[in-house]
């Protein structure tokens, strides 16, 4: 059964029996955006079509975005377009963005674990949870450990909205974020790869003992 199949947070949560929360839980880690980002970004608003479908707003405003943090953070992840993630016959399909672990045997390798998946929808933000939390659940269960966070984010490409699973606890951040106040955007989503960075590290960590 695709992800595509859950169409809103609330049979999400039913079906996977998660418990829904709201919290304030995300932080703001400065990220310093470059001038030529800034201008094209601009330029891509101001006269081209940037919104007019999940896969427009894919290329030109969520992924430029991950891409910019993403560099930071290269060396220990790899950011996943449209791969196939596949726990079993009810959780399979192809999130639009997945931050994984960059595989010991290379770049090209899928490896586990999955700390973020990220879906964009046209102003339909219930229906983007509702898919979003499915993957998070299949990432989670793939992960096979059970402690790992699993953030999410969903956005239209303007405004922003984020999520964490925690074993059977889902928290949704109360505060939605905007690509018109792009250096905080910039700084949450920092924030979240940084928080992924540091369950990788402990983890590793924990392996080497």
């Amino acid at each position: 059964m695709p992800f595509s199949v859950f169409k809103n947070l609330g049979a999400t949560l039913k079906e996977f029996q998660v418990v829904y929360a709201e919290a304030n839980f995300i932080q703001e880690l400065p990220f310093g955006v470059s001038d030529y980002f800034r201008q094209d970004l601009d330029l891509m608003m101001s006269e081209a079509v940037v919104d007019n479908s999940e896969f427009a707003i894919c290329e030109n405003l969520v992924y430029p975005i991950l891409k910019e943090v993403w560099k930071q953070y290269r060396s220990k992840f790899v950011l996943w377009s449209h791969e196939f993630l596949n726990q079993d016959a009810q959780l399979s399909g192809y999130p639009e963005y997945i931050l994984a672990r960059r595989s010991p045997l290379g770049k090209v390798v899928f490896d586990k674990p999955y700390f973020l998946l990220v879906e964009a929808k046209q102003d339909n933000f219930d229906g983007g949870w509702g898919q979003c939390l499915a993957e998070m659940v299949a990432a989670q269960r793939l992960n096979e450990e059970t402690d790992l966070v699993i953030y999410g984010i969903v956005s239209n490409g303007d405004v922003w909205q984020f999520g964490k699973l925690e074993k059977q606890r889902f928290t949704q951040n109360r505060t939605f974020y905007s690509i018109q106040a792009l250096d905080q955007l910039f700084a949450v989503v920092n924030y979240i790869f940084q928080q992924c960075e540091t369950q990788l590290d402990q983890r590793l960590a924990a392996s080497a003992l």
